[in-house]
């Protein structure tokens, strides 16, 4: 991206190609591997043959070379074409992203590769039941036993541990928090599934470890340093989930519109009606005002500008989260009864748009957030 706010022509490009793959998946097939209770497994292996999962990987481990914007763009123009994909905002994103900032040259030539090429997936665990938003809070602990690290404890609502090779999990170490790459076959390690009124081939997890046993270089980057590398890989996150949520809002604007224009009611098409022509010109605003405030989290995230970029995340997050419950809410409304109808597929979107006012983390506290270092006003909690 320029400093102008435009995007690159390669940018352009990305998107353009992204959206023809998301076309030939789409909505029907997204919701039937769903509702079959399998994974979306063909489009993300073709999705990372053609290096759209590794775009901001380094190019010296086979990725594209990119930023997180790009990779966000990816992650919108799927979710716009009906196919969203969690795991794009949690592999590639966070796990890759904190691996190639902070990881050991063993670490990197071991992951990255497969992060580039999308053979690879990775989980990230830090939520805890009693800890919630609250990241100082963790109980989950690993401790040195000689050459090897032991894990105890356990996490809620983890995305898709049943189809990753390993967990990127928060720990509080000896000195604070630290981050650990825990293979999901690890001995000692248990989870089983959350049973969601959600439609998605990526399903939610309660994490235990029992004594996990853990090899040295488990470890990814210092152990007096893992909270500031634990949010420079949140940043990212927060910037991929406001595009998960902007790529569904336009799809459920995409729909409405369409919907307004095509269906008349005593000769006249819908759309025509204020009553229904400014609300939608109002969502497809906010829609535009969150995906412009994602840009720019991601331009000051890949310029290096962490704090900076901490601030436009949050706010894009909130932003994103605000306009795809709108527009979702007002493309049922719009459809009428038909909103309900599953031919139609806005009512899945229902849930899954309320979900981006909730996680990876809630409007509440990025309000908090915004008081507290945007508005500099005391701290309520």
């Amino acid at each position: 991206m320029t400093g102008n706010f435009t995007e690159t022509d390669e940018r352009k490009a990305l998107r353009s190609a992204v959206a023809d793959l998301g076309a030939r998946y789409g909505h029907e097939y997204f919701v039937a591997k769903a509702r079959a209770g399998e994974k979306t497994d063909e489009l993300w292996a073709e999705a990372g043959k053609l290096g759209y999962l590794g775009v901001a990987v380094p190019e010296e481990f086979g990725g594209g070379g990119g930023g997180i914007g790009d990779l966000a763009a990816v992650c919108e123009e799927l979710a716009r074409a009906g196919s969203p994909m969690l795991l794009m905002v949690v592999s590639p994103a966070i796990c890759a992203t904190v691996i190639a900032r902070f990881g050991t040259d063993e670490q990197k030539q071991r992951w990255l590769p497969g992060f580039a090429e999308g053979t690879t997936k990775m989980a990230f665990a830090i939520t805890e039941p009693d800890a919630g938003s609250n990241s100082h809070k963790l109980t989950t602990k690993v401790r040195r036993d000689g050459d090897e690290w032991v894990l105890s404890g356990g996490k809620y609502y983890i995305s898709g541990v049943d189809e990753v090779q390993a967990v990127l999990v928060v720990a509080i170490g000896p000195t604070g928090p630290v981050l650990m790459i825990v293979p999901t076959d690890a001995p000692g390690l248990t989870f089983r599934p959350i049973e969601m009124e959600i439609v998605s081939p990526e399903k939610q997890f309660t994490m235990f470890f029992d004594d996990v046993r853990l090899p040295s270089d488990a470890l990814v980057g210092s152990p007096d340093a893992g909270l500031a590398q634990l949010f420079a890989g949140l940043n990212p996150e927060r910037i991929m989930a406001a595009s998960f949520a902007t790529g569904m809002a336009l799809r459920a604007l995409d729909k409405a519109a369409e919907y307004a224009r095509t269906r008349s009611v005593w000769g006249t098409p819908i759309g025509a009606h204020q009553g229904l022509s400014h609300p939608l010109a109002h969502c497809a605003i906010q829609v535009e005002l969150a995906r412009l405030m994602t840009q720019k989290a991601a331009a000051l995230y890949d310029s290096g500008q962490d704090r900076a970029a901490g601030e436009s995340a949050n706010m894009a997050k909130y932003a994103a989260g605000e306009a795809v419950a709108s527009a979702v809410d007002l493309a049922i409304q719009v459809h009428g009864g038909n909103g309900l109808a599953t031919e139609y597929g806005l009512a899945q979107l229902l849930t899954a748009s309320r979900i981006s006012r909730i996680a990876p983390v809630s409007r509440e506290m990025i309000l908090n957030y915004v008081a507290q270092h945007t508005l500099n006003l005391p701290r309520s909690y």
